[in-house]
C-alpha cells in the first residue's frame, strides 16, 4: 500500500497520522485521508480544492506536478510526503 506522511507541524493543529491507501492517484488517496480525518482537508487544500500555497507534496522524492489536478500516479509502494513549504528572511 502507498503511504501518506503528513508534516509534524500539522499534528499541532489537527489529527494527521500516517495513512495507508490503495488508491492509484494522489487526489483519490488524499480524499481517503480526508474522509478519515475531515479537519485535515482545510489545512492541505484551499476552497477550490487546490493545494494551499504553503503546502508541497512529494511522491517518491518527486514534487507533485499539478497543484490543481493532483493526478500524479501512485505505485503500490509509493511514499507521499505532505509538507508545509517554508519561507523566511
Amino acid at each position: 500500500m502507498a503511504r501518506i506522511v503528513f508534516t509534524p507541524q500539522l499534528r499541532r493543529f489537527v489529527e494527521s497520522p500516517d495513512f495507508a491507501t490503495t488508491r492509484g492517484d494522489l487526489r483519490a488517496a488524499l480524499e481517503d485521508a480526508f474522509a478519515a480525518h475531515p479537519r485535515l482537508r482545510g489545512y492541505v487544500l484551499d476552497e477550490q480544492g487546490d493545494l494551499r500555497a504553503n503546502v508541497v507534496v512529494f511522491i517518491d522524492g518527486r514534487r507533485c506536478l499539478d497543484r490543481h489536478r493532483l493526478d500524479d500516479a501512485l505505485a503500490p509502494a509509493s511514499q507521499v510526503h505532505v509538507l508545509q513549504a517554508l519561507s523566511g528572511g
